[in-house]
């Protein structure tokens, strides 16, 4: 009777070492998935960390042209609202950046690229008088706008 017993601890211990050594390699597993994944997340957040520095960096570069009579006033208001919503800044910066939001606002409905391309010569003309009263309108305040926004990054 004593033999019984014996055997069945023997069986029991082994299936509990087999049991351990399942648990060991799946353990073995999920550490290196752990790992991976961290190695993936830390990628992931550098390149949006890259990502949001390109953004910062054209603002700055539209910014500094503009100052320098480099690129239109609605062409640069129009570009750095687009940059800043992009960085998805906080409602302050909108407010303190107002400039840009409100001369793309007063345009958005020109149009641009290809389709200003096509418009005929005339309708260019009097979008381009109509850019004109809005840019003189609001060139101190998008001026000084950009002068606060050089050296910043969001």
């Amino acid at each position: 009777m004593s033999a019984f017993p014996t055997w069945l601890l023997i069986v029991a211990a082994l299936i509990i070492f087999a049991l351990a050594v399942v648990a060991g390699h799946y353990l073995r597993r999920l550490k290196v998935a752990q790992k991976t994944q961290a190695q993936q997340l830390a990628e992931l957040e550098q390149a949006a960390a890259d990502q949001r520095q390109r953004v910062n960096d054209s603002i700055q570069i539209i910014a500094r042209t503009l100052l320098d009579d480099g690129v239109g006033l609605t062409e640069a208001s129009i570009r750095i609202r687009v940059l800043l919503d992009a960085l998805q800044v906080e409602q302050g910066v909108r407010d303190e950046f107002v400039a840009f939001y409100q001369v793309a606002e007063k345009t958005n409905h020109i149009p641009i690229l290809n389709d200003w391309k096509k418009l005929p010569r005339k309708k260019q003309f009097q979008y381009e008088m109509e850019m004109a009263k809005i840019e003189e309108e609001y060139k101190d305040f998008a001026l000084d706008a950009a002068r606060r926004i050089l050296g910043r990054s969001f």
